[in-house]
């Protein structure tokens, strides 16, 4: 599958620098927000940024290693937490009614019936994966149907003249599944992507530590597997779909607010498809789960905040929106030296 992105590119660099260079504060003195500033200049192409209609948008799925034992909590909680989104009372939505944004759940594939509900896209490629401790996830057809929808949710979001796009998700299991990629796409040691997830003990940690040592060994794929194997092989229709919005949000010039290790980790994917898409990301937070420092490292990223965080569903994207508005805010709205008749250092 191809996406025609490409970099936004330094064409307005110099002017977008002068402008940050000259408001009423010392050289460089907003740190990261000028950065940030200067990055959704040069997505949007213009000196003067706005962001239209930001939206989150959870993608859940199940995942079939988890009744293996992957986890810490049985695999229902992850319909049982879409239930909790669609009626507000999930961390997330507080998140995103404080900072006022939008949010949307989509069905990538829960194991479970929702049928028609508010908030709710249903985009179920399947109810749940299989267990890739012992085949496939999923096959390349399944996996090639969930990166198509999930591109076509974000261009659809852009025809609605969104143009901010945060990426969250749920799915029992998934943090396993992102501990795989992340193993198989930077080559960094199983034993250092795999955390405690939902808050595995210790002897249950060592176990999640065997059985993903036992998918590696199955699905025996090679250092330069090519990404959507690794997918199939490992991820969640909810990785994938994610994936799949990533590219199609980019490919649209959206910003792309990315989220911790299990967003991290379908993003590492979609840099394989598209280098490119890396300039459209902004990186909200650095994720408490150990592989989240290899995703970082491989992507060059520097993360806005670092709370310790380790929920998922968005959370850091949406608390991290105050400072992307702001890094918006002081380039549009900030005085120059010039407009506030303050003198320049001399």
């Amino acid at each position: 599958m191809l996406f025609a992105i490409s970099s936004p590119g330094n064409s307005l660099d110099a002017a977008l620098l002068d402008k940050i260079n000259n408001k009423t504060k010392p050289l460089g003195a907003l740190g990261q927000l000028e950065q940030l500033a200067l990055q959704i200049g040069r997505i949007q192409k213009t000196l003067t940024p706005a962001l239209a209609n930001p939206q989150i948008l959870v993608f859940a799925g199940d995942h079939g290693a988890a009744k293996a034992g992957v986890s810490a909590y049985p695999q229902d909680v992850t319909w049982q937490m879409v239930e909790n989104f669609l009626a507000g009372g999930a961390a997330i939505n507080v998140f995103a009614k404080h900072n006022g944004l939008g949010l949307r759940v989509i069905d990538a594939g829960v194991a479970h019936d929702f049928g028609a509900r508010d908030g709710l896209v249903d985009a179920k490629v399947g109810p749940g994966t299989r267990n890739y401790i012992e085949e496939p996830a999923m096959s390349a057809h399944e996996c090639a149907a969930a990166l198509v929808k999930g591109a076509e949710i974000a261009r659809k979001l852009a025809d609605e003249g969104c143009n901010v796009l945060g990426f969250g998700e749920m799915g029992i299991g998934n943090t396993a599944s992102a501990s795989l990629i992340t193993h198989t796409l930077t080559g960094t040691s199983l034993e250092d992507c795999v955390g405690r997830g939902t808050g595995l003990d210790d002897a249950g940690l060592a176990r999640k530590r065997d059985l993903l040592a036992q998918a590696v060994a199955r699905a025996a794929l090679p250092a330069d597997a090519d990404p959507m194997n690794v997918l199939a092989e490992f991820g969640g229709f909810e990785i994938v779909m994610m994936a799949g919005a990533m590219l199609g949000a980019a490919e649209r010039g959206m910003t792309l607010l990315i989220d911790g290790f299990i967003v991290t980790s379908a993003l590492l994917v979609a840099s394989r498809i598209a280098p490119a898409i890396r300039d459209y990301c902004v990186f909200c937070h650095r994720s408490a789960e150990p592989g989240h420092l290899a995703q970082l490292a491989e992507l060059h990223a520097d993360p806005l905040i670092d709370l310790g965080l380790r929920l998922g569903e968005g959370t850091g994207a949406a608390l991290a929106w105050p400072l992307v508005s702001a890094a918006v805010a002081f380039l549009n709205e900030m005085a120059s030296f010039a407009s506030a008749g303050v003198s320049e250092k001399g």
